[in-house]
């Protein structure tokens, strides 16, 4: 339902006519000002760099991993027994960074956090946010616009922690713009990762094609308190008090250090219950995997729609060589007892290269909901059980109340008798 205009909305409409009267040509200086940043699409490039660690080639041939060479679109990269290298004719796309299961591909610009970061930014003091990429905007984008190289770069775990509380982003892809491009594989991925996440989700995603439906409206509640922020910093008045309407949306800044709060403590939790396995090797989450922990963690009821997959074992082929425990990326398997399987499923990515390595084929995935990966959150758990408390002795105490005013009735009614 549409929010009333009020009184307030009239001054912010006001304040930004006589900004402009007092500049009313900034825009045009602006754009011929030669310091003022220009459209260049390689700022939204960068090259990717390997990390030998998590490779399950490196690890282990057997692994049989091309994840990354097969959607290289110029074959600019080698992967050998202990390197990993990235040829000079690389385009810079990306999309080696999302293929990787392991992010053994690694470009900041492109991790999974940063482009969350960056999506939510946009999506929470914005009416829409727009993703896209450089072939399609060609333009410097506004505030509600992120830009990367591929629009295949963006994995289904991102996109599908950014879908369960922020419905309102879409991607820019206008039409023909895939079929020229260079980087080919671009757009299969795309449309991979957002069915995946979609369907995790439970909402669509939404599609601009054309350019002239691009919006850039902040939203209302948004802009009141970045208006009332500005008074705050002119005048010195911490006006929010007086007004807290304004203060009822949590500015991106907060927003996102929550979130990574979320994650951090997260990870404490895990750390604690399973971190290190019973040869003290220390397991560790990917940044998509950490996404998709902390978006199960608010909205645990979409795990049923997630299918994940997850080595079994049957023991009675396992020789407990170990093979699977030295090809784990992220050390999600391990021996117990005496030398019994088991594994971390919080951990697990599902890559296959247990299944793979093991000599014996005592292994094999198997299919289920992702409802093993709901964490549960100590410090939520705490709060609710305090207020579980409180409440507890609220009633007591009412009702111990009630019994005194009781009796006391009974003995004004003997007296009046």
């Amino acid at each position: 339902m549409a929010q009333e205009h009020d009184l307030f909305d009239d001054i912010i409409e006001i304040s930004k006519g006589f900004d402009f009267l007092k500049n009313p040509l900034g825009g045009v200086a602006d754009a011929l000002d030669p310091s003022a940043p220009q459209w260049n699409p390689a700022d939204y490039k960068e090259r990717p760099r390997g990390n030998t660690i998590p490779c399950l080639t490196c690890k282990n041939e057997k692994s049989g991993c091309t994840a990354c060479m097969d959607v290289c679109p110029v074959d600019a990269i080698e992967v050998e027994e202990d390197a990993i290298e990235i040829l000079d004719s690389c385009r810079k796309c990306g999309l080696c960074t999302a293929a990787c299961p392991t992010e053994a591909i690694i470009s900041p610009r492109l991790a999974p956090k940063n482009l969350y970061d960056d999506i939510v930014s946009a999506a929470t003091s914005h009416e829409t946010a727009y993703v896209t990429c450089t072939r399609a905007l060609k333009r410097m984008p506004r505030e509600n616009e992120v830009v990367v190289a591929c629009v295949g770069d963006i994995t289904a775990e991102t996109w599908f922690s950014v879908l369960a509380d922020y419905p309102n982003v879409s991607v820019y892809l206008p039409l023909g713009v895939c079929d020229k491009c260079r980087n080919t594989g671009g757009e299969d991925m795309l449309g991979e990762a957002i069915a995946k996440a979609e369907e995790w989700a439970g909402t669509g995603m939404g599609l601009e094609v054309d350019p002239k439906s691009l919006k850039c409206h902040k939203r209302r509640e948004y802009e009141r308190k970045e208006y009332m922020e500005k008074i705050a910093r002119t005048t010195g008045l911490t006006v929010t008090k007086l007004n807290p309407a304004t203060a009822a949306l949590a500015s991106v800044t907060q927003k996102l250090k929550a979130h990574r709060h979320q994650i951090t403590q997260l990870e404490r939790t895990l750390n604690t219950m399973c971190g290190t396995t019973t040869t003290k090797r220390r397991r560790s989450l990917t940044h998509g995997r950490q996404l998709v922990l902390s978006t199960l963690q608010n909205h645990p009821e979409l795990a049923q729609n997630m299918q994940v997959s997850t080595p079994e074992c049957d023991f009675d082929k396992c020789t407990s060589c170990g093979e699977c425990v030295n090809a784990c990326p992220t050390s999600a398997c391990d021996l117990v007892g005496s030398g019994r399987f088991a594994l971390e499923s919080t951990y697990c990515l599902g890559c296959g290269a247990c299944v793979k390595v093991c000599p014996e084929h005592a292994l094999k995935l198997v299919e289920h909901d992702a409802s093993n990966l709901v964490v549960v959150d100590p410090e939520a758990e705490e709060k609710a059980a305090q207020k579980a408390k409180a409440h507890e002795e609220a009633e007591k105490v009412k009702a111990e109340a009630k019994a005194k005013l009781d009796k006391m009735l009974d003995q004004v009614e003997k007296l009046a008798d």
